[in-house]
Order: C-alpha cells, then sequence, then structure tokens
C-alpha cells in the first residue's frame, strides 16, 4: 500500500476500504456492544481488536486505526456526543469569538491511548501498515458551528463569510489539533495518514481556496514526507486539483466521479484512491465484478493505485462480498 502511495509499482493494487474497521462486521458489533462509540474510541485494547477485525476477515493491504474525526475535539474538552443514528452533536455550537477559549491546542499528553493503541497494533501488523487519519479543519468546524451534522451548512457558510478573521482563526486552531493528532500517530508507528474532509464538497472553488486551502494545507505541510499523505472529501470533483497541490501524494477520489477524470484533473501527478459506490456492493456478484475490473484498469493510468470505496462501507453490506472484492483486486496483477 505505502509503495502505491508513493507513487511505486506494487505486487498487486492494494486495497482497504474506509470504515472497514466495524460497521459491517458481526465481530465488531458483539465488541461493542454497550459501549458507547466515544467511549470505544479511548479504550486501546478495543480500538486494537475492532482495527484488526477486517485484516483478519478480507486479508486488506492496510489497517485503517479505529477512531472518529472528532476524537481529538473531545480530547481538548469540548463538549461533545456521537449520538446513534445521527452522528457527532455539540452541547454549545461554536459562534463567537469567545468560543476560541473553549477549544485549547491539542499536546500528545491528551491522547495517551491512540498512541498506546497505535503502537500496539503495528507491533501485530508487522509489514501491513497502519493508516492514521483525523477530520480536516473544514469538516471539524462546520461541526462545532453547525453543532452536528448539516445538509445545507449554513451556519458555517455564514460564519465563514461574516466573520472571515474569526473563522480563520477557528480553522487555524482546527488545524493545529488535527496536525498534532496526526503526528502523534506517525510517531507511535503509523506508515500513512489519511486527512478526511467529509462536508467540504459543499463549497464552490473560490470559497475553498479562499477559506479552506490555507488551513489543510497547513496540516499537511505539518505533517512532512515522513510517510505518504492521502487526502480525501466527498463531492469534491471540482476541488480535486486544489487539494492534491495542497500537499497530497495520494488523492481520494469519491465515486462520483471516474478515475480516468481524476487522474486527468490532477495531471497524472499523484497517485489515486478509490472508487468503487458503496451502494454496488449490494448488487449482484458480476456487477461488482465488471465495476472493479473497470477501476483497476482506470487506475492504471495513474502513478500509483489503492483501490478503495469512494466512501465508507455501509453497516447492512454483507462482509462477504467485500472478501470477495479484495480476492478479486489481488487477482488482477
Amino acid at each position: 500500500m505505502v509503495t502505491a502511495a508513493r507513487g511505486g509499482t506494487a505486487r498487486h493494487t492494494p486495497v482497504w476500504f474506509m470504515r472497514q474497521a466495524g460497521r459491517s462486521l458481526p465481530e465488531y458489533k458483539k465488541v461493542r456492544e454497550g459501549i458507547p462509540m466515544l467511549e470505544s474510541c479511548v479504550m486501546p485494547e478495543l480500538v486494537h481488536e475492532i482495527t484488526m477485525q477486517p485484516v483478519r476477515r478480507h486479508d486488506v493491504d492496510a489497517a485503517i486505526l479505529f477512531s472518529d474525526i472528532v476524537v481529538p475535539l473531545k480530547a481538548v474538552g469540548v463538549d461533545l456526543d456521537i449520538v446513534a443514528g445521527t452522528g457527532p452533536v455539540v452541547a454549545e455550537p461554536f459562534a463567537t469569538r469567545a468560543d476560541l477559549d473553549r477549544i485549547p491546542e491539542l499536546t500528545p499528553e491528551h491522547v495517551p491511548y491512540i498512541t498506546e493503541a497505535v503502537g500496539s497494533l503495528v507491533a501485530e501488523l508487522g509489514a501491513t501498515p497502519l493508516i492514521g487519519f483525523s477530520g480536516a479543519p473544514f469538516t471539524l468546524a462546520s461541526y462545532l458551528v453547525e453543532g452536528g451534522p448539516s445538509k445545507n451548512h449554513e451556519r458555517t457558510k455564514a460564519l465563514m463569510h461574516g466573520d472571515p478573521a474569526l473563522w480563520s482563526d477557528l480553522c487555524a486552531r482546527l488545524a493545529q489539533i488535527a496536525a498534532t493528532f496526526l503526528q502523534v500517530q506517525i510517531e507511535a508507528g503509523a506508515s500513512a495518514v489519511q486527512l478526511f474532509d467529509s462536508w467540504v464538497g459543499a463549497l464552490p472553488r473560490a470559497d475553498y481556496l479562499r477559506f479552506v486551502e490555507p488551513h489543510s494545507r497547513a496540516v499537511l505541510e505539518a505533517v512532512g514526507e515522513r510517510v505518504p499523505r492521502i487526502h480525501f472529501g466527498v463531492g469534491t470533483g471540482e476541488l480535486l486539483a486544489d487539494m492534491a497541490a495542497a500537499g497530497a501524494d495520494v488523492i481520494g477520489v469519491d465515486y462520483r466521479v471516474s478515475l480516468t477524470d481524476a487522474v486527468a484533473r490532477t495531471r497524472g501527478q499523484y497517485a489515486v484512491q478509490g472508487n468503487l459506490d458503496p451502494a454496488l456492493l449490494f448488487a449482484p456478484w458480476p456487477v461488482i465484478e465488471e465495476r472493479v475490473r473497470a477501476i483497476v484498469a482506470e487506475g492504471r493510468q495513474a502513478p500509483g493505485h489503492i483501490f478503495n470505496l469512494g466512501h465508507g462501507v455501509l453497516p447492512t453490506t454483507d462482509p462477504t462480498v467485500l472478501t470477495r472484492v479484495v480476492e478479486l483486486v489481488h487477482s488482477l496483477a
């Protein structure tokens, strides 16, 4: 996986799945029973077990740390919870400059459980890479300002345009938090990292370049070139070139854009990751096989290709289908 992320030629197309650690696995549901999401993310032994489950079951080429993008916000004292069926919910949404005082900088001492979990995972994984991750400043800011998930991001956009200085200061603080969270994972042994900007596709390109790109760039530059950096967003077809140029080694591509178009939009300068539509995993196997073969073929146009979904594994996905996809991708060397 790391070889492909660096633009090299791997033995076969590597594959892993966003949200592979949990969601659809019965063994995940068993070990998480009765344990709230955020609580499970700060229990190193449980994080270790959940992260390893898809590696054992699917033989994927990388593990991704079981966590959540709001974990570092919770760690610095933001009053939030992950509500089943809703997502992260913030008790007191961010609205004024005084609210910045409620979001201190993150230090490694805030997240000792991450260091412990990553260290134990790296020891067991051996040659299999562990991917660390963080939420990007825009997406974290959106949760803080909206108070939870949002379809229209009206409060976020109102603050962004209505008080650009406050928006910039908020995102700078979140960039520090995200960068430190990634650095902690790298220092503990993660082989690659992914910056998730889940909601940035809600913005036009001009707003992305003005209000978002500098802060995402700050995170990716702080990580540096020690490990490959994957930059992923949802609905970001118009932003791919700018997201790649912000400091990525790999540009994550959602299912709305073909890898052929993604390679063209990024001028063939970056490895790509993606991009099977998660919903297609519910189709008959011949349909899935045809699409997987097409995506692998498209990926060969890039300097490197990591097969993945175009977003996360859906909770009702049949795990045996994921295993078959891995086997198929590995067979297409």
